[in-house]
């Protein structure tokens, strides 16, 4: 008889409708049980309905349900802001964690997890969900044996529009709640932090390890009415000398990716976005290609990764360790930008249709300076502020 994993799900709207809907249809294959749901606002689950038929209890917190629940795996995909606590509670209570990404919008907040964790002896996995994918590790396993050579630059980008719906969520781009809790909501500590971290990841020298930043150099914009930014370009040195670029915005008309471009000695990795169908691809310098797949098929693999170690059948690929690289990332690049410049007015447009603001030229600026792997003050773009370059 299979083990059964009873979870607690901590956040079922937004992104937590994904487990929501991975347990529902496919629990039973898994052998997962769903203990409770944690959510004062259930509302945000399509399926909530479902849950109430099936008998699930529903709980405004953690509290209410550890008063008397007990859950193999908690599963938490609320806020940034709430991340730290949650993790902590869910571990001294005796529960294995799968955390959606980031770690949380502090350093600090992260090594206190960390040390928790250690404490517990419990897991904590991450749910950077490339980190979880086949394609991703195996070309992460060809480049920890050397069949790539070593690294000479990695570059990744992501246009992503965003209406005004997205951004008029409560944390949405929020650099605090405003009662002492960090969020930095970002277009890098959201929707696209994936993609950030994956070039951390596949630089670790162990499956479950990532590269480490060393040099931070960040050029951060503002073009929608929010605290902190939603238009990024980075320059990262890491402290084996890795070079990676990341341009990032939600400022523009048009989407694109996220596509990226690994170059290493022996040959280049190539994700060409989820609309080319080609999944990620390595041509070697001698002419021969290697297919990976697609890092984006069967997202929900890290719930049943994460349920396989809980039973000892394997490991966590995407742990706090694993993920901090993120975190520090994402802070050293808000060092490197205390203050962040508005897009000049001259070049804000605004489409009524879709609501959307964006930036005149900005999708074509953002693929020329990845292409070239500068920033925009070195593309010699009228708007660009340069940030300091900090070291870690």
């Amino acid at each position: 008889m299979e083990e059964k994993t009873s979870i607690l799900l901590v956040g079922i709207g937004g992104y937590g409708n994904t487990y929501v809907n991975a347990l529902l249809d496919h629990g039973r294959e898994h052998h997962a049980e769903i203990a409770g749901v944690v959510d004062p606002f259930p509302e945000g689950c399509r399926r909530y309905d479902e849950i109430k038929r099936a008998g699930i209890p529903r709980y405004d917190t953690m509290e209410d349900f550890y008063r008397s629940g007990k859950a193999d795996l908690a599963v938490i995909s609320s806020p940034i802001h709430f991340h730290c606590a949650q993790v902590c509670m869910a571990l001294e209570k005796g529960s294995h964690v799968l955390c959606e990404k980031p770690i949380s919008a502090m350093p600090e907040e992260a090594r206190k997890m960390m040390e928790v964790q250690k404490s517990t002896g419990l897991l904590v996995g991450i749910g950077f969900q490339w980190s979880f994918s086949r394609a991703v590790r195996d070309l992460k396993e060809d480049i920890r044996q050397g069949d790539l050579g070593r690294p000479v630059l990695l570059k990744t980008m992501i246009l992503w529009p965003r209406d005004k719906n997205y951004f008029a969520r409560s944390w949405a781009g929020k650099m605090s709640d405003g009662q002492g809790h960090m969020i930095r909501d970002s277009v890098a500590n959201n929707a696209t932090a994936h993609y950030l971290h994956n070039m951390f990841y596949v630089l670790g020298d162990r499956e479950n390890t990532a590269a480490v930043p060393a040099k931070v150099e960040a050029e951060l914009y503002r073009a929608n009415k929010i605290e902190n930014f939603d238009t990024a370009a980075v320059r990262v040195t890491t402290t084996s000398g890795a070079e990676l670029r990341y341009y990032a915005t939600h400022a523009v008309h048009r989407s694109l990716g996220p596509v990226f471009q690994y170059e290493f000695e022996n040959g280049t990795a190539y994700f060409d976005g989820p609309e080319s169908g080609k999944g990620i691809t390595v041509r070697f310098r001698d002419g021969r290609e290697k297919s990976y797949g697609d890092p984006n098929r069967n997202v929900a693999n890290k719930l049943w990764i994460m349920m396989d170690a809980v039973h000892g059948k394997g490991g966590v690929p995407c742990d706090l360790h694993t993920a901090y690289s993120h975190v520090l990332c994402i802070d050293a690049m808000q060092r490197s930008v205390p203050n962040i410049p508005d897009f000049p007015d001259a070049v804000r447009r605004y489409d009524k249709e879709k609501k959307i603001v964006w930036i005149d030229g900005l999708y074509e600026r953002m693929k020329d300076c990845c292409a070239k792997g500068i920033l925009p003050s070195e593309a010699g773009a009228e708007w660009a502020v340069r940030g300091r370059q900090i070291t870690l």
